[in-house]
């Protein structure tokens, strides 16, 4: 049963993320510069760019509200980790001058909900 949840976890998030993904470039029209970027220190969602402004989306998907809203997910814990993720990220784009911000696109089944400057 497990094994079944964990598969069906992971095919939510990755329906959530191709959302995101087309709602950030179509709809926003920011341009993607990654998406699942890893380093050593963990994994960004997507990185875009709007302007002058690099941004750094965690996207969370669910498929109901029975353990609170998916942006509740991004715990002040995961923030911090998204935050280092950046920072490095930066240092090794040579980008350590630019302006960043950290979204979140929150997927409930077929709605998102895209927070800007999320934390």
């Amino acid at each position: 049963m497990k094994v079944k949840q964990k598969s069906l976890n992971l095919k939510t998030g990755k329906q959530g993320e191709v959302k995101a993904k087309k709602y950030i470039a179509k709809k926003l029209k920011y341009k993607i510069l990654e998406t699942n970027y890893q380093n050593a220190l963990g994994e960004i969602d997507i990185i875009a760019k709007n302007k002058d402004v690099i941004i750094f989306v965690e996207v969370k998907s669910k498929t109901t509200l029975d353990f609170g809203a998916p942006s509740e997910e991004v715990t002040p814990k995961k923030q911090d980790k998204i935050r280092k993720v950046a920072l490095l990220y930066l240092k090794e784009k040579s980008l350590t001058d630019a302006n960043f911000r950290f979204d979140v696109a929150e997927v409930l089944n077929d709605e998102l909900n895209y927070i800007s400057n999320a934390f």
